[in-house]
């Protein structure tokens, strides 16, 4: 199975060497020297990883036979993917991997469809289901674990508790309960004095 692992960015300096935008949990596995990547487009690589460090904030990379900036800066937006065995899972059981997650069908704690996972995306805040709800629209669930609350990758679901508003259904379930309050108390604003 393929996994794209990061995108390359611009070039830094003269030696060849190039920023990279790290798409993976697990850089010092997936981007480590040594390392033989495929890449989009595919007449780009593949790549061998030669040198990786960190510089301000920033993983740099230099690949086999990439020597100087022209070499490098030909590489920018050339995604890098890895050659990943489908079986294999994170060392930590409470990470997965993007292929782990997809297609998964979400349900609310109380048992209620939302939809399924057609789509994850990577924020730098945090990770985002992008799910496909069964009129085909979509919503966006942050996968944390206030809101996450079991993935259950044998029963193909993830199991959510959403808060009121995240869900069209709780929002339009909260304004009409809201509409209702507003009618019982007669409408009228009580805190003022008129004075």
């Amino acid at each position: 199975m393929q996994l794209v692992v990061a995108r390359v960015g611009r070039a830094h300096g003269i030696k060849g060497e190039v920023t990279v935008e790290v798409r993976t949990d697990e850089p010092e596995l997936r981007l480590g020297p040594g390392a033989v990547l495929l890449t989009d487009p595919a007449s780009a690589g593949p790549l061998t990883i030669e040198t990786g460090r960190v510089h301000s904030g920033r993983l740099l990379l230099r690949f086999a036979g990439v020597r100087d900036r022209n070499a490098a800066e030909a590489l920018r937006n050339t995604l890098l993917i890895a050659e990943v065995d489908p079986d294999e899972t994170p060392e930590d059981p409470d990470e997965y991997y993007d292929h782990q997650l997809m297609d998964l069908d979400v349900v609310t704690t109380e048992g209620v469809e939302v939809g399924r996972i057609t789509e994850i995306s990577h924020l730098p805040s945090q990770d985002l289901f992008v799910v496909e709800r069964p009129d085909g629209t979509e919503v966006m669930i942050p996968f944390v674990e206030e809101i996450v609350v079991e993935i259950d990758l044998e029963e193909q679901r993830a199991v959510i508790d959403p808060p009121p508003g995240l869900i069209d259904d709780r929002a339009e379930v909260a304004s009409a309960r809201d509409a209702e309050d507003g009618s019982a108390d007669g409408g009228e604003d009580t805190t003022g004095t008129g004075a």
